[in-house]
């Protein structure tokens, strides 16, 4: 027999259980759109995900799913391409482009933000023209520049213009600080801090998550850079970067795509974890970016 307290707690179960799909029907219908361009983007991941797992008979056949999980496809990419020295060689350019550019670009952006001097303007206007510049437009000049200079055929070229700063960092950070209150530099001032130090102890404290996204849009950069190897690394696979490296490997295995994909997976797998360990500095500092002039 059926007390009312089990009837009052069936029916609170219920009322619970009604609640609980409404919630998640109108949680579908409010991010239905993000959902949908979310399973837009991760279909190629998947894709290239399951089509690395495959046999090379199976790759690109209208089976989706493989017969045997063929983990064996990484390894063989290793035993059949310089992988390893390519990634090496990215990490190097990559890492010492990033370090350059933020070094270069954070006291650059500092003076242009906070900096009282004749021609103000015309240098950021400067900058934001080199923004505008595509870069094949100076790519004859610069490259006889350096192979005069003998360093063509390394990374050089494309690490060493990064002392100079980066249109893009500059203006970036530019405007991350123009958002900084002067009454913080004007305390240090007081105290007796000069402007490095100011620069040092209180700006980039409170600059740090425009830093880290300036840092991580260069890293990507120079992780994914394609045109710039391809011009001044050379032809020996122990020079090029994973960019260029798997363009050539694609060449010599295009009837072999589940090694493509593999490679293509390993190539960008570093970028996809640091962006996901990395994503909430990284938009912060995108976010909070003003748009003060």
């Amino acid at each position: 027999m059926t007390t009312p307290r089990q009837v009052l707690a069936s029916g609170s179960r219920r009322q619970g259980l009604r609640a609980r799909r409404r919630r998640a029907l109108l949680w579908v219908a409010t991010h239905a759109l993000a959902v949908a361009l979310a399973l837009m983007f991760l279909a190629p991941v998947v894709f290239i995900g399951l089509t690395a797992l495959m046999s090379d008979q199976q790759a690109l056949t209208s089976d989706l799913w493989p017969h045997e999980w063929s983990w064996a496809n990484f390894a063989e990419v290793f035993e059949k391409s310089a992988l390893l020295r390519w990634a090496g060689n990215t990490f190097l350019y990559a890492t010492l482009a990033t370090l350059f550019t933020v070094v270069s670009s954070v006291p650059t952006a500092y003076a242009l933000a906070r900096f009282r001097f004749r021609g103000r303007r015309a240098a950021f206007l400067l900058v934001v023209t080199a923004m505008m510049l595509p870069p094949q437009v100076v790519a004859v000049p610069i490259y006889l520049v350096w192979a005069r200079l003998g360093l063509t055929g390394t990374l050089w070229p494309l690490i060493l213009p990064t002392l100079l700063g980066d249109a893009f960092s500059i203006f970036l950070l530019r405007q991350f600080l123009l958002t900084i209150p002067r009454d913080y530099t004007d305390a240090a001032r007081v105290d007796g801090c000069t402007d490095l130090m100011t620069l040092l102890k209180v700006i980039l404290p409170m600059a740090r998550p425009a830093v880290a996204a300036v840092a991580l849009f260069q890293f990507f950069y120079c992780w994914n850079d394609y045109y710039g190897p391809l011009l001044y690394a050379g032809v020996e696979q122990r020079d090029l970067t994973l960019s260029l490296g798997l363009a050539t490997f694609k060449a010599f295995h295009s009837v072999q795509w589940n090694l493509t994909m593999a490679a293509t997976l390993l190539v960008t797998a570093p970028v996809i974890v640091v962006f996901f360990l990395a994503q909430r500095v990284f938009i912060e500092g995108v976010t909070l970016t003003g748009v003060k002039g």
